[in-house]
């Protein structure tokens, strides 16, 4: 299945400011990442050309690292997520930035399966609270988007597993 999966805001800021914050990612002081709610991102040896890491059971390469425009990365995990992700920033005019997510592979066999009913659910969830928390520094705003019912019921169900699996179940 192709999937091409586009996530963005709009910022009224310089493309500088915005990278200030997108450069932080995955490290100590993320600025990006939905830390509050989310496994953390980490790459062993921070986000750089080659550098391998991921967040829960999503894992990457970094292929392209463009200071102040992009970072590429290509999936490794799930088994059947054959593509890419990234984030770019794109310059609108002097003080105003679109700062871009974007999914853009061919999922095949259960990785199909997987994207359908749990992994899009999450993602979209998990970029448009990125986004909220990128756009509520730069704009000094409190926006937060809802959850839907599917994505809180998949997150409960994630949960009751990992309390399972730690010895907290009956």
């Amino acid at each position: 299945m192709n999937v091409l999966n586009i996530h963005s805001r709009n910022l009224n800021c310089s493309k500088s400011a915005l990278w200030e914050i997108v450069s932080t990612l995955a490290t100590r002081e993320d600025k990006i990442w939905p830390l509050e709610k989310w496994p953390p991102i980490r790459f062993k040896n921070g986000i750089k050309e080659g550098a391998e890491g991921g967040h829960g059971p999503i894992r990457y390469k970094v292929l392209q690292y463009e200071p102040g425009s992009k970072v590429v990365f290509e999936f490794q995990r799930p088994l059947g997520f054959n593509g890419l992700h990234q984030f770019e920033l794109l310059e609108l005019a002097p003080e105003q930035t679109e700062f871009r997510h974007t999914v853009s592979m061919q999922t095949t066999g259960t990785g199909t399966l997987i994207w359908l009913f749990a992994i899009r659910w999450l993602h979209d969830a998990l970029l448009e609270d990125a986004l909220d928390k990128v756009e509520n520094q730069l704009m000094n705003t409190s926006k937060r988007t809802e959850w839907n019912f599917w994505v809180r019921f998949l997150l409960y169900c994630l949960k009751s597993k990992l309390h399972a699996n730690q010895g907290g179940g009956t």
